[in-house]
C-alpha cells in the first residue's frame, strides 16, 4: 500500500472514532434527555427530534469501519492479533450499522414500561437494539484488546502501545461500573458511565486511525 493510501485509510478510520462521538452534540441541541441518567440509545429513539442526526453518524461509523477493516485485511500485513483485530472492528461496524437502523421505539420510564416490560436500570434494553449494542462493544472490546496486544507481540504502533492501552482500560473500568451497578439498588449514574465509555471507544479508533498513518506498510512485524 503506498503512502497516500495509507493516509486515506486513516483518515477513514479517524474519522469513524469522530462520527462514534456524535453523542456530544446532545449539549447543543435541545434532546430533551438527561446525560447523567439517559441511555446513548434514546437520543436516536423512535420520535426523538434529531434521531436521524444521530443515526446517520452511527451509520457512517459504522460504514467506514466495515470499508476500513476490509482494506486493512487485504493489504496490510498479516498476522494473527492483527487480522483478529480487523474482523473484529468490521464486525463492530456492521453491528453499528444495524444499531442505527434497528433503534429502539419508545423510551420506557418507571411509570410508563415500554411493551410492560419491568423498568429497572437498563429497562431500554428489552428490545433487539440490545442484541446489535452488545455485538458491537463485544466487537470492538476485541478490536481493542487485539490490536493492544499486536502492538507489543510486534513491538508496531507506539502510540497504541501507551495511549491505546490507556483507553482500554478506561473502557474496561467503565464496563465494569455499569455492569456491577446494574445489579445495585440505587442511581450509579449509569448514563455517565456509558459516555465514558463510548468516548474512550471513539478515541481510541481515532488512536488506531493515527497508528496507521504513522507506520510504513513495510514496517516488519516480528
Amino acid at each position: 500500500m503506498s503512502k497516500s493510501a495509507r493516509a486515506v485509510l486513516a483518515v477513514a478510520i479517524a474519522v469513524a472514532g469522530i462520527a462514534y462521538s456524535s453523542w456530544l452534540l446532545e449539549f447543543v441541541l435541545h434532546t430533551g434527555l438527561d446525560p447523567t441518567n439517559s441511555f446513548l440509545s434514546e437520543l436516536d429513539a423512535v420520535g426523538q427530534p434529531y434521531r436521524e442526526v444521530f443515526s446517520y453518524a452511527d451509520t457512517l461509523t459504522g460504514t467506514l469501519a466495515v470499508l476500513a477493516s476490509i482494506v486493512g485485511i487485504v493489504f496490510l500485513p498479516r498476522r494473527p492479533l492483527i487480522t483478529t483485530g480487523w474482523i473484529a472492528l468490521l464486525i463492530f461496524g456492521a453491528s453499528t450499522i444495524a444499531d442505527a437502523r434497528l433503534p429502539i421505539t419508545c423510551i420506557p420510564t418507571p411509570v410508563h414500561p415500554c411493551g410492560g416490560t419491568p423498568s429497572g436500570l437498563f429497562p431500554q434494553l428489552h428490545h433487539i437494539h440490545a442484541l446489535t449494542s452488545t455485538i458491537a462493544v463485544f466487537a470492538i472490546f476485541t478490536a481493542m484488546i487485539a490490536f493492544s496486544w499486536a502492538a507489543y507481540r510486534y513491538r508496531a504502533w507506539p502510540v497504541l502501545r501507551v495511549v491505546g492501552l490507556a483507553m482500554l482500560v478506561i473502557c474496561a473500568v467503565t464496563t465494569a461500573w455499569m455492569l456491577i451497578a446494574d445489579n445495585l439498588p440505587g442511581d450509579y449514574a449509569l448514563g455517565v458511565a456509558q459516555r465514558v465509555q463510548v468516548g474512550t471507544m471513539s478515541l481510541w479508533i481515532v488512536t488506531l486511525g493515527i497508528a496507521v498513518w504513522r507506520t510504513p506498510t513495510s514496517a516488519r512485524l516480528r
